[in-house]
């Protein structure tokens, strides 16, 4: 059984992958999406339909299925972390 999509849940491109933001937005408006907050990037909606899993209080999302501004965000994520800090 999914578990339902919530506020604050972490969003991944696969599972055990390094996370890149978190759910800010469920079906807002009603319409079959979700805003997430991408880490060095702001707020991006992406489709239902691009879940591929939800799980332990995180998302799986199907990268083919995600645009490709998204996915440059996504690749940037973690850019302004300090090595092991």
């Amino acid at each position: 059984m999914q578990e339902k999509i919530e506020v604050g849940f972490q969003a991944f491109t696969s599972d055990g992958s390094e996370e890149f933001g978190a759910v800010r937005q469920v079906s807002p408006g009603g319409r079959p999406e979700l805003v997430i907050y991408v880490e060095n990037a702001g707020d991006f909606t992406i489709p239902l339909s691009a879940v591929e899993a939800v799980h332990s209080e995180k998302i799986i999302f199907n990268c083919a299925k995600l645009d490709r501004r998204l996915r440059h965000a996504i690749g940037h994520a973690h850019d302004k972390e300090e090595p092991g800090a």
